[in-house]
């Protein structure tokens, strides 16, 4: 109950996106393709969260770590909890694409 609440409020441990990133972690920007041409994070693949249940193929390795983005961190949490519904094991929100990017 405490580390949901901890959790919940965001005073759970943080994670280093930096070292997800190096050591080969997928960044999954899931905002809309016109959103994504606007700018992105170099090297992040988009599939809109809209079209993401349908797309899954195309994240082959349910192992491999994932980082979602989008604008401001909502589409990011949906996408975490479809893929985690479908079986990845390690999804972490990123939240904004932009402030994901200072991160890394």
């Amino acid at each position: 109950m405490i580390n949901t609440l901890k959790k919940l409020f965001g005073f759970g441990a943080t994670v280093d996106y930096a070292d997800l990133v190096k050591k080969g972690a997928i960044i999954l920007d899931v905002r809309s393709k016109g959103e994504f041409a606007g700018g992105h994070i170099k090297g992040s693949i988009n599939i809109p969260v809209d079209v993401l249940k349908n797309s899954l193929t195309q994240l082959k390795d349910k192992n491999k770590t994932i980082i979602t983005c989008c604008a401001s961190g909502m589409r990011s949490a949906s996408a975490k909890s479809i893929l985690k519904t479908h079986g990845y094991n390690d999804v972490h929100n990123g939240g904004g694409w932009s402030s994901l990017n200072n991160k890394i």
